[in-house]
């Protein structure tokens, strides 16, 4: 089970509203259970401008985090002054899954970079956020599966 504190639950939300019918992306650390949601920018409609065709997607049905924008993110992480407790992103007018352009760019070799991180994908339909559901990296099945999704006042 993850627990989200309601105020990250709310960032995220936003962030899915205010990009729709774009696709929203970022991290979420955590410091002495304290949360801080990340906006990463998705920069696929860039990608597929630049080169159609090795990014055939806009940014409507994908995302790619901004490198230096992660890179600064992950850099929290690396210096010790946060944990990195999530990634997310939202699936405009679609259900909420890890798709399978997603898991490959979460892995490095035959598991995610960050196994113990959890993926969270927000549900929005015409700007109203639906469902928000969170999947860990199950090293038995070797895929991400669902997991309990709550928050905590």
């Amino acid at each position: 089970m993850i627990h989200l504190q309601p105020s990250t639950w709310d960032a995220i939300c936003h962030h899915a509203q205010e990009t729709f019918p774009d696709e929203c992306c970022g991290a979420i650390l955590e410091n002495a259970g304290h949360e801080e949601t990340h906006r990463v920018a998705n920069i696929q409609n860039a990608m597929h401008a630049k080169d159609p065709q090795s990014y055939p997607r806009d940014a409507t049905i994908a995302y790619f985090m901004d490198p230096k924008e992660l890179f600064a993110v992950l850099k929290q992480v690396d210096s010790g002054t946060a944990t990195l407790k999530a990634y997310y992103n939202s699936l405009p007018n679609h259900d909420a899954y890890v798709s399978a352009e997603d898991k490959t760019r979460e892995m490095f070799g035959d598991e995610p970079s960050y196994p113990e991180v959890i993926h969270l994908v927000v549900s929005i339909y015409d700007r109203e956020v639906r469902v928000i559901r969170a999947y860990r990296w199950e090293e038995e099945k070797q895929d991400f599966v669902e997991t309990t999704l709550s928050t905590t006042a």
